[in-house]
C-alpha cells in the first residue's frame, strides 16, 4: 500500500513562547451557593390569631421552605415548591384560613394526609391546600363546611416528607401563588 509522504515544519530557536495565564480563582462551597441563592427569604410574621383570614396557626412558627425555586430535600421531593412549609412541631393543631368548604380529605400520594378548602374571598375562588398531617388526624370529610380558625388536622410527616411540617398552598382560581405573600398580605 502506497502512503503520500507527510511533513511538517518546526518553529526555529527564533520563535518566542507565550506562557499559560491565569485568572484569579476561588472556591464556593454547596453551602455558600445556597445560602446566597436561597439565604435572602425572610420569613418573619406575626399574627393576632383573629379575623376573616388567619395564618394556620395562631402564633407565628418557623418556616422551612418558601415558594418557587428551592434545593429539593429529598429525592422524589420538588424542587418547584409551590407552598410554604410550616414546622411548629409535630403533632401541632392545624386551623382554617379562612370560611370554607372542604373539597378533598383523603390519605395517598405525595402530600399524604390532606385537606382541600375551597373559599370565595373577595369574589374570588381560592383553593388552600393543609397536606402532611397525621394519618386520621382530620375529622373532615367532602362537603363539610368550616369557619375561620376551625380545627383541619395535625401536623405530621406523611408523603413525601422529610420530617414533621404542614406544606401549605394557596390557589387562586386555579393559578399557585406564594402563600406567604399573599397571607402576609391578607391575613390578620
Amino acid at each position: 500500500m502506497w502512503r503520500a509522504a507527510q511533513s511538517f515544519t518546526v518553529a526555529g530557536s527564533q520563535s518566542t513562547q507565550v506562557g499559560i495565564q491565569r485568572q484569579s480563582w476561588s472556591v464556593t462551597s454547596f453551602a455558600e451557593v445556597l445560602k446566597a441563592r436561597y439565604g435572602s427569604r425572610s420569613f418573619s410574621y406575626s399574627t393576632t390569631g383573629t379575623g376573616s383570614i388567619r395564618w394556620p396557626f395562631p402564633t407565628a412558627v418557623p418556616i422551612s421552605s418558601g415558594f418557587g425555586d428551592r434545593v429539593a430535600p429529598c429525592r422524589y421531593c420538588s424542587s418547584d415548591h409551590r407552598g410554604v412549609d410550616f414546622v411548629p412541631g409535630n403533632g401541632a393543631p392545624i386551623f382554617a384560613i379562612a370560611d370554607g368548604v372542604v373539597t378533598a380529605a383523603e390519605f395517598g400520594g405525595g402530600y399524604g394526609q390532606y385537606v382541600y378548602l375551597e373559599h370565595d374571598i373577595n369574589g374570588r375562588s381560592v383553593l388552600t391546600v393543609y397536606a402532611h398531617m397525621q394519618r386520621s388526624s382530620s375529622p373532615l370529610r367532602v362537603g363539610d363546611v368550616v369557619d375561620v380558625g376551625d380545627f383541619i388536622g395535625l401536623v405530621g410527616n406523611t408523603g413525601i416528607s422529610t420530617g414533621p411540617h404542614l406544606h401549605f398552598e394557596v390557589r387562586i382560581e386555579g393559578d399557585y401563588v406564594d402563600p406567604f405573600a399573599w397571607l402576609k398580605e391578607n391575613a390578620f
